[in-house]
C-alpha cells in the first residue's frame, strides 16, 4: 500500500475550557493548576473501547489545532512573547501558534473518567492552555520515564516563575467571583497582559467562564479593579 506524505486530519475531540478568548489563557500548560476543562468526543469516537485503561495514567498529551489562528504565507521567524515581543526567534524553536500545521501540544492532568448521557464518556482534565471549543486531533499518555527529563534545558523559557505577579484582590471581589476565584486569580498572576504592554493606568479586561475581571499592572502588582 502507497502512503501519502500529505493528508487531511479530522478531530476526535473538542475540549470546553474556560477561556472563551485568547487573552488569559495561560501561556504554557500545567501553569494554571486550578483550569479545568472537559473533553467531549466526536460521535464516532465515542466507543468506551477507545479510552480502556486511559484512568490508569495520570497525565495525557493532547495534540490539538489552533482554531482561531489566521495567517496567509509561512514565516520562519516570530516574535515569542517570552523575550518582550520584540526579539525574533526561529518557528520550530518557539511554541508560536503560527507554525506550518497549526498544531499544538500539551500536557494535562487527568482527573476523572466520567460517563455521560448525550455525549458519551468524557475525560475531566485540568492544567489546561487551551480556548473553549478546540479541537483535539489526537490523546497520548503522559509517561513518566520517557516524557520527562529534569535535566533538559530550556532556551529562554528555562523559568517557569518568570514574570509572576503579586494578586492584590480584596475580600468583597473574591467572593463575587465564588468557586471561580482561586483559577482565576492564578491566572491574574501568570499576567495574562502581551509582554510588551506596561501602562500602570490602562484598565485590562479577562473572561473566565461567565466571569468578568477587569484589573491593572503597576510595578509588578495586579490589582483587581471589579468582578462580575
Amino acid at each position: 500500500m502507497v502512503h501519502s506524505e500529505t493528508y487531511e486530519i479530522e478531530p476526535i475531540a473538542h475540549i470546553r475550557t474556560p477561556f472563551p478568548e485568547k487573552f488569559g489563557i495561560p501561556r504554557q500548560s500545567g501553569l494554571v493548576a486550578e483550569a479545568k476543562g472537559t473533553i467531549v468526543f466526536e460521535p464516532k469516537y465515542r466507543d468506551p473501547d477507545a479510552l480502556r485503561c486511559i484512568e490508569t495514567f495520570s497525565h495525557l498529551w493532547l495534540i490539538w489545532g489552533f482554531s482561531e489562528v489566521e495567517q496567509d504565507e509561512f514565516s520562519p521567524l516570530v516574535r515569542p512573547p517570552r523575550l518582550g515581543g520584540n526579539e525574533k526567534c526561529g518557528v520550530f524553536a518557539t511554541r508560536s501558534p503560527f507554525r506550518p500545521n497549526e498544531l499544538g501540544l500539551s500536557v494535562v492532568k487527568l482527573d476523572g473518567v466520567e460517563k455521560t448521557k448525550g455525549k458519551g464518556t468524557v475525560l475531566e482534565v485540568s492544567g489546561v492552555d487551551l480556548l473553549d471549543k478546540t479541537p483535539i486531533y489526537d490523546i497520548k499518555p503522559y509517561i513518566p520515564y520517557a516524557d520527562a527529563h529534569p535535566d533538559a534545558r530550556g532556551g529562554f523559557a528555562s523559568d517557569p516563575d518568570e514574570g509572576v505577579l503579586t494578586v492584590d484582590c480584596d475580600d468583597a471581589l473574591r467572593e463575587r467571583l465564588g468557586d471561580d476565584a482561586t483559577a482565576v486569580l492564578a491566572a491574574l498572576a501568570r499576567d495574562p497582559r502581551p509582554a510588551y504592554h506596561d501602562n500602570p493606568e490602562r484598565v485590562y479586561e479577562m473572561r473566565y467562564g461567565a466571569r468578568t475581571v477587569r484589573f491593572s499592572v503597576d510595578d509588578g502588582v495586579l490589582t483587581v479593579r471589579s468582578a462580575e
